[in-house]
């Protein structure tokens, strides 16, 4: 069995305390556990040591992303750990600088991952609704999926040298939520993909 690291990055606002997000949380830890998976937790609201989380992604065999999507990205609270954490892990822990060499400063940037062979997963709750997306004729997305949104994240986990497992998504989470489904969703999502 793997050693699955859960991250969950939600940072608690006024209008979004981060019931949904610590709920998948739980029902992943929950469900993984039963499988037989070694399961470590972070909840970045309340902070984190930059070596253990180096030492814990060194760790995983599989990291698991729990996020909501705030603004097109990850909350401001994720960001900073991405830039005190994956900086710091530029040294070998996660990668070898850029992948660049001084033979070929022009070639390969972003090969230097040093998590190859390991594998993450985005799963990831929307205010937008489902329809908003892969629909060229929806204003805002212009016919671009989840994971065209998502490709900057998708490029740092291949900066490690990780593969992509497939992106799971709850839609319209403020407004039209359908909770029990996108539990009985990402239950399935979780037994197909671990």
């Amino acid at each position: 069995m793997s050693n699955i690291l859960i991250i969950n990055g939600h940072h608690k606002y006024p209008f979004a305390e981060g019931r949904l997000n610590g709920s998948l949380v739980q029902m992943a830890e929950e469900l993984l556990k039963a499988k037989g998976h070694t399961i470590r937790v972070v909840e970045v609201d309340k902070g984190w040591d930059v070596e253990q989380e180096l030492e814990n992604h060194q760790w995983a065999d599989v990291i698991l992303l729990q996020t909501p999507v705030n603004w097109m990205g990850v909350s401001w609270i994720f960001k900073k750990y991405m830039d005190e954490v994956y900086t710091a892990g530029m040294g070998g822990q996660l990668c070898n600088g850029d992948g660049r060499n001084a033979e070929a400063p022009k070639e390969n940037y972003g090969a230097g991952g040093t998590l190859t062979g390991k594998k993450y997963m985005l799963s990831l709750t929307f205010n937008a609704p489902e329809e908003a997306f892969n629909d060229a004729n929806e204003y805002l997305f212009q016919g671009k999926s989840v994971d065209d949104l998502w490709f900057p994240m998708h490029m740092n986990f291949r900066f490690f040298g990780m593969e992509s497992l497939p992106t799971f998504a709850c839609y319209d989470v403020m407004k039209n939520a359908d909770v029990e489904n996108d539990f009985q969703r990402f239950a399935e999502h979780l037994h197909n993909h671990f």
